[in-house]
């Protein structure tokens, strides 16, 4: 939801420390989309201009209960080609080293079916200007772990300044990336056993902006980026399990706020260790806290480095993954999603490594990002252990939500390639109801009173 009056206030209330210079800013909508991409197509013509999903217009994409999107504007389009173990080293220029690996290990199951390419990314026209606006005023502090003088999404659509300050802006892009304002959602977490069996953990997850909080004027804390609460619903072992979190802008200054309900203890308990690699929420050890969302939380304990701007076949515009004709059991394999439900397409990718600083621990010592140019959302990343071995492999399946102007994930698998397991985040295919749009939230729900209240 978007509460225009405050954004325009804050808009025209932002700082005039210009980081971005008034000209480079006006690229912004003209040579550059208006959060950041390039707005032209590659020369050889297989990545189009980008024009504001104009192929959007008249499709009514809201569906039924819910679950949008239901229509997949690209259903009639066919497989291009395919790229497997049979041709893989062809492509090896145009693809991640988790792909690679991942079609070498899994010679008979992996593949990639190639598509058209579509640049579907749009946001609405207020965002555009927020973004602008935030490219002439946001700046990195504390070595980059923070960001002032922003409003709500892409405080840096322009990356700019030394090679570690970009690469840090673009990680900010990626985690303050527009997704409605505030929302909430109903998703399932599986981990499969190498047999393919699973039990399924549903979700209820609701998030907002600091911005789009219906009290927002009296949630005066500068340093809080957005409210999170995640609720298991099943199974029954779990239900009632809450997880709170008020994510911190500068987690170096201020550790996100973490809290858990337990519903077997009827109690409220401080998660401090709710970060960084310490096991995500009911994943079977598979994830990471900070994997989720493909990235989040602090980046204090890497060095990044961008290392340049690739074309790469990422997972894109995957609105099957969103139907409701098909079950859950339709898109599990015993080692990875379905190829055949899945969709890739070549795009334009910034390209991030972290490497593990000397003093500090995690159990990824490197990890290499794929950031989609458009949306800022992180498509791919490759994982290495302390052996420098490539241990893990996440892909993040991009669909735009078109009748919202929301890119996301319509589901997050993260591959171990030791296991020979994997975990699959966000599928909704079989929920009656997906997404709440028109979700809205106080400060006051976010509480640990209040999950206190709703635990059961």
């Amino acid at each position: 939801m978007i509460n225009r009056a405050l954004i325009l206030g804050l808009i025209l209330a932002a700082s005039s420390n210009a980081e971005v210079s008034s000209e480079d800013a006006q690229k912004l909508g003209t040579s550059l989309t208006p959060v950041g991409a390039e707005m032209a197509g590659n020369a050889e013509g297989t990545i189009p201009a980008w024009d504001n999903a104009s192929e959007f217009a008249g499709i009514d994409g809201r569906g039924q209960g819910g679950r949008q999107p239901v229509i997949n504007p690209f259903a009639d389009e066919s497989v291009r080609f395919v790229i497997n173990v049979t041709n893989v080293d062809r492509y090896v220029d145009k693809l991640s080293m988790g792909q690679i690996v991942m079609v070498k290990i899994y010679p008979e199951s992996y593949q990639l079916p190639i598509y058209r390419t579509h640049r579907t990314f749009s946001n609405p026209e207020i965002i555009y200007r927020v973004a602008k606006q935030n490219a002439q005023n946001a700046w990195l502090v504390n070595d980059g772990n923070g960001v002032v003088g922003h409003t709500m999404a892409y405080p840096f659509p322009i990356p700019h300044g030394s090679n570690e300050e970009q690469a840090k802006q673009i990680m900010w892009n990626h985690m303050f990336r527009w997704r409605n304002g505030a929302v909430s959602r109903h998703v399932v977490q599986i981990a499969p056993t190498r047999q393919g069996t699973y039990s399924t953990t549903r979700l209820t997850e609701s998030f907002t902006f600091r911005e789009s909080l219906t009290d927002f004027q009296l949630a005066t804390d500068p340093n809080i980026h957005f409210y999170f609460k995640q609720q298991i619903e099943a199974p029954v072992s779990m239900a009632g399990n809450i997880l709170l979190i008020h994510e911190t802008l500068d987690q170096v200054k201020e550790n996100r706020r973490a809290w858990m309900y337990n519903r077997a203890e009827r109690r409220v308990r401080r998660s401090p260790t709710v970060a960084y690699d310490s096991p995500g929420t009911a994943a079977d050890g598979l994830r990471t806290n900070d994997d989720f969302d493909l990235f989040n939380g602090s980046m204090d304990r890497y060095d990044w480095r961008l290392l340049g701007k690739r074309e790469v076949f990422v997972p894109y515009n995957n609105f099957e993954l969103t139907n409701p004709q098909y079950r859950y059991a339709d898109l599990l394999e015993n080692h990875h999603l379905n190829p055949e439900k899945l969709r890739y397409e070549l795009h334009r990718v910034w390209v991030v490594e972290a490497s593990l600083k000397e003093a500090e621990k995690h159990i990824y010592k490197k990890r290499v990002f794929y950031v989609d140019e458009d949306s800022w959302q992180i498509v791919l990343v490759d994982h290495y252990n302390q052996d420098d071995e490539l241990w893990r492999v996440s892909e993040g399946f991009h669909v735009h939500y078109y009748h919202r102007g929301v890119a996301w994930v319509a589901a997050h698998a993260i591959y171990d390639l030791f296991n020979r397991r994997y975990l699959v985040n966000g599928l909704s295919n079989e929920e009656p109801v997906a997404f709440n749009w028109q979700y809205l939230a106080s400060s006051q729900e976010f509480i640990p009173a209040a999950i206190r209240r709703e635990g059961h």
